[in-house]
């Protein structure tokens, strides 16, 4: 049995959400499969952590038990995560963002010590990571605003093992802009099937 963590960070209403739907249906194959696993739901807009930015003003006591060291906690004592991140301006949400800032930190989530060549040792080794991000964009639009591989990247600077992603592209634009989220995530059903069963 794993325990599986589901970060969410979309701030779309979850009745208009692709990625909403998106994150339902790959853990309905997911549970499936894993019917035993226990699943952990982190919904970043309703936590005061991600809330907090971070600025000159509170950099002395950001890194703190309750806004840091708990989520961090929460990360080694889990065995997957499944991050869920619509694309916002060409990144991931402020709520993504404001997360990876609290948890990315020395000594922590990574470290510099017996690295070689400068490079960090991501010590966040016991995790398995689906990233499932949306876009209005087709791919390829914007591949300077990759949000998708910014995430890929950031998870494995961590030490974590990350699957293939899956992207949903191109939802603002014809014809997935003229169909309900249910109807376009189930245009890569079987995508959402294979990964399930790889994670």
């Amino acid at each position: 049995m794993s325990k599986v963590l589901i970060i969410n960070g979309s701030v779309s209403p979850i009745a208009s959400s692709f990625s909403a739907e998106l994150s339902k249906k790959f853990l309905e194959e997911y549970t499936v499969l894993n019917p035993n696993d226990e699943i952990i739901h982190l919904d970043l807009n309703e936590t005061e952590m991600a809330k907090i930015v971070l600025t000159r003003d509170n950099f002395s006591n950001f890194f703190n038990e309750k806004d840091a060291l708990n989520y961090i906690k929460q990360l080694k004592e889990v065995d997957k995560v499944i991050m869920v991140a619509p694309m916002y301006n060409f990144n991931v949400s402020s709520l993504i963002k404001n997360y990876l800032d609290h948890i990315l930190v020395a000594n922590e989530t990574f470290s510099y010590k017996y690295s070689k060549k400068g490079d960090a040792i991501g010590l966040l080794t016991n995790l398995k990571v689906q990233i499932l991000t949306t876009q209005g964009a087709p791919y390829g639009w914007y591949m300077w605003g990759n949000h998708t591989e910014y995430l890929r990247g950031t998870w494995e600077f961590a030490g974590a093992t990350v699957v293939e992603p899956i992207l949903l592209a191109g939802t603002k634009t014809a014809p997935f802009n003229q169909m309900t989220p249910v109807d376009v995530v189930a245009t890569i059903s079987d995508q959402i099937k294979k990964a399930a069963k790889a994670f």
